[in-house]
């Protein structure tokens, strides 16, 4: 780790590859730092290896360095490519899976391939704009470094360099729950009597030994835990998760709760043998707070696919807000042909200078975040706001006077696709 950057990225998840990848791509000296020692984000640490969606309506919509990203672990892995064949005319098309090692390997062979300077176990503790530059201090585990960088990239999902940079974030008072996802066996599903275990399971949630979203979403029991092996599963409430103290909460809770399932399902007949085969060293996130930007994506703006004059990126993924009482999900489809824009001032914080965000954090309203959060979307952002911060050190222009073209001229360089204003719109 160097002293002086062009650009640092804050960050190792969904979105921060794909910035570091590309800001080093077009040339600029990029550090990525990231407080785990894996990089990858909810895919890998979340365990969620299904980005959903690079396609939409029968063509691709988000492409780039995060379709190369999962095209190279599907080849690793002799797995078939997708086409965008199968979403013509789909409302809901499939989700789309990878391996979470090899994409974890995968990405760490990208970064330092694009000459990025790489950096786990680290984190952000203050973060100072004075005389055009960012005095960034990281946390490493043999103390504090001071970091110059001329652009910096939030990729914390939580906008933790935002806030420390002393921007002002919107806090909802409810947020959606987290998931703790894992992977159960010792059973086979199709010899167990589910009627019998539902109403075992709604014992124990009467007399205090579980709690109806350990095992489900919607309160409708064993079922669908054990189907799925427990994968992406169960709800577990997160305020405050942008926070050290409020994440301990979740993660403490999260695991409360693997440890009920797993003592009930130990006592049920037919699982006498139920064992935890891996789980998650994080709970999945959705949603901590967002940026106050200089553009915002209303969710009236979304479902209806307006198209922003300064889009970078679309977004594709249905209204999917994950309810806090276990009552299920506010779920609803977009309209055909219908594909959202993302703008670049949803990526800049109000008031700042040389700072972007990439992730589930931009400028948005509560239901237009239930979909912009998820991976895709996140990979898109991520490679506008590396194409942004590489120009915009390149060219001593902050983000937001930076000239258009020349920002999608490089993002169609290195393959992503740049929305495109219908004729007649």
């Amino acid at each position: 780790m160097q002293s002086q950057y062009d650009v640092v990225v804050a960050g190792g998840g969904t979105a921060g590859v794909v910035a570091a990848v590309q800001a080093g791509r077009a040339g600029a000296r990029t550090l990525l730092i990231e407080k785990n020692g894996i990089l990858g984000g909810t895919i890998t640490v979340g365990g969620i290896n299904a980005p959903a969606h690079f396609f939409a309506w029968g063509r691709p919509v988000i492409a780039g360095i995060g379709w190369e990203l999962f095209r190279r672990t599907r080849e690793l892995c002799g797995e078939p490519i997708p086409t965008p064949e199968f979403t013509l005319n789909n409302d809901k098309p499939g989700h789309l899976t990878l391996d979470k090692a090899v994409y974890a390997a995968v990405c760490d062979e990208a970064v330092l391939a694009a000459g990025v300077d790489l950096v786990f176990h680290a984190m952000s503790a203050a973060a100072v704009f004075e005389e055009g530059a960012w005095t960034l201090t990281v946390c490493t585990k043999t103390g504090l470094r001071k970091i110059r960088t001329r652009t910096l990239i939030d990729a914390t999902g939580d906008a933790n360099v935002v806030s420390l940079a002393g921007f002002p974030l919107v806090h909802s008072p409810v947020v959606q729950p987290a998931t703790l996802s894992l992977y159960g066996s010792g059973y086979d599903v199709q010899q167990l009597d589910f009627p019998a275990l539902n109403a075992a399971a709604e014992a124990a949630v009467a007399a205090g030994e579980l709690k109806s979203t350990d095992l489900s979403w919607r309160n409708t029991g064993p079922e669908s835990f054990l189907k799925s092996h427990g994968v992406n599963a169960n709800h577990i409430r997160a305020p405050g998760a942008d926070t050290s103290e409020g994440r301990t909460a979740v993660e403490v809770e999260s695991r409360r709760a693997m440890l009920r399932v797993y003592r009930f399902f130990k006592k049920q007949p037919g699982l006498e043998k139920y064992r935890i085969d891996w789980f998650c060293t994080e709970a999945g996130i959705r949603e901590t707070v967002t940026i106050q930007g200089k553009e915002t994506v209303t969710v009236q703006a979304y479902e209806s696919g307006f198209f922003f004059d300064s889009a970078l990126c679309y977004a594709y993924y249905n209204i999917d807000e994950h309810l806090n009482d276990g009552k299920g999900i506010n779920y609803r489809r977009l309209g055909l042909n219908v594909l959202p824009t993302i703008p670049r001032g949803a990526l800049l914080p109000a008031g700042s200078r040389f700072l972007l965000v990439a992730g589930r954090c931009v400028a948005s309203d509560r239901e237009a975040n239930a979909a912009l959060r998820v991976e895709c979307p996140c990979m898109a952002m991520g490679q506008a706001a590396g194409a942004l911060a590489a120009l915009s050190a390149r060219m001593g222009l902050d983000p937001e006077e930076l000239p258009l073209e020349p920002v999608r001229a490089l993002l169609r360089q290195h393959g992503a696709i740049v929305p495109e204003r219908l004729t007649g719109a």
